[in-house]
């Protein structure tokens, strides 16, 4: 396996009506040997375009890309040593499993016990053996995804790259082939290159994230350090499920004053942090954990209450997702299910502050302290 590394790549592409467009803007960083990094972001960020330019299959505007110690530029796809599984599994209908699995290696002229051991290392290693007989039609989608990896891992190339290979399943196979791929990823010691669009995804498979937007890279981290320590309201809002709720806030006399005039004492260090602020505009970032009903708010702090009337409430069975505004923003919390809350009612959260971020509403960045 080999790291890859990207430096100061650039990807602009030439829009007959928008002129140039820039799909990925400069990125620089490196995914070392057998990390799992995955990419994620929404419809158009550059992730797609980053992993086919890894693959060959995109040339750079500028900048290097390298693959192991080699500078892989000018390098065609079938000479980088890598393998991708794609979304739509790419399967040949016409041929059995074996022979899907076994096409590549012939395609390169392998030995035939060589082509066999490894057909048979990989059918082992994905529960195929006994369906190497069937033709794709007669498999289910998670198993053709199945066959889709054991193609890519016969190869035994230095990196693997993955374009959201899940996306064609429910989502009861889409978790189970998430476990079957972090085990893959541990048993192989492989380098892998994962795109989704899927933050959920990314956080359960993802050693490394890397956050784009716009074709800039955003952050690059591992999911806990994403989730606890955003860089920006993106990265907040797109990172955790249901997202970071946003609060319009001003900064007066070391409080924070949200909207309807309530006030909410902040913790000196974070005063400090602020002081810059005073008698301005922030955003309160807080997250719908860290929001409670008063009733079932057993461990934390009542210094920080706030009434609202609930405005939608969605039972999930083991929480509650509960709906109300504050000023012009929707918030949301994630309540126990037996807290008492009715569409319409007057109710009392607390808010649990010290899990609170602080944001720049003109840079969007968090503010640092």
């Amino acid at each position: 396996m080999a790291r890859v590394v990207f430096d100061n790549i650039r990807k602009e592409y030439e829009d007959e009506k928008r002129g140039n467009f820039t799909a990925v803007a400069g990125s620089s960083f490196t995914i070392e040997d057998k990390e799992f990094v995955v990419f994620v972001g929404p419809s158009g960020c550059g992730k797609t375009t980053s992993l086919r330019m890894i693959a060959g299959l995109e040339k750079q505007t500028s900048g290097d890309i390298m693959i192991g110690d080699r500078i892989v530029n000018h390098l065609h796809p079938k000479d980088r040593d890598i393998a991708m599984v794609f979304q739509d599994y790419a399967l040949y209908p016409h041929m059995t499993i074996r022979e899907n699995l076994s096409f590549g290696l012939k395609n390169l002229k392998r030995p035939t016990a060589e082509i066999e051991q490894k057909v048979g290392a990989a059918s082992a290693i994905l529960g195929l053996d006994d369906m190497l007989e069937r033709k794709p039609r007669e498999l289910s989608g998670g198993q053709r995804q199945r066959v889709a990896v054991g193609r890519a891992i016969v190869r035994d190339p230095q990196v693997f790259l993955f374009d959201e290979p899940l996306s064609n399943l429910d989502a009861k196979l889409r978790i189970q082939m998430r476990v079957e791929l972090s085990e893959l990823h541990k048993r192989l010691g492989a380098t892998i290159v994962y795109v989704t669009h899927d933050q959920v995804e990314a956080m359960t498979l993802g050693e490394r994230i890397v956050v784009m937007n716009k074709g800039v890279i955003q952050q690059i981290a591992p999911p806990t350090e994403l989730y606890n320590n955003p860089s920006n309201m993106f990265v907040a809002g797109f990172i955790g499920s249901p997202a970071m709720n946003f609060i319009d806030a001003v900064i007066e006399g070391g409080k924070a004053v949200v909207g309807g005039g309530r006030s909410f004492d902040l913790p000196a260090h974070v005063v400090q942090g602020l002081r810059a602020y005073e008698g301005k505009p922030v955003v309160l970032g807080i997250r719908p954990e860290h929001i409670f009903g008063e009733d079932f708010a057993l461990h934390v702090p009542h210094d920080h209450k706030l009434a609202a009337a609930v405005q939608v409430i969605e039972n999930l069975g083991s929480e509650n997702l509960v709906y109300f505004r504050v000023g012009e923003r929707t918030v949301t919390a994630k309540v126990h299910p037996e807290t008492s809350a009715t569409i319409g009612q007057l109710k009392t959260f607390v808010l649990d502050l010290s899990k609170a971020h602080f944001f720049d509403p003109a840079s969007e960045e968090r503010i640092l302290f």
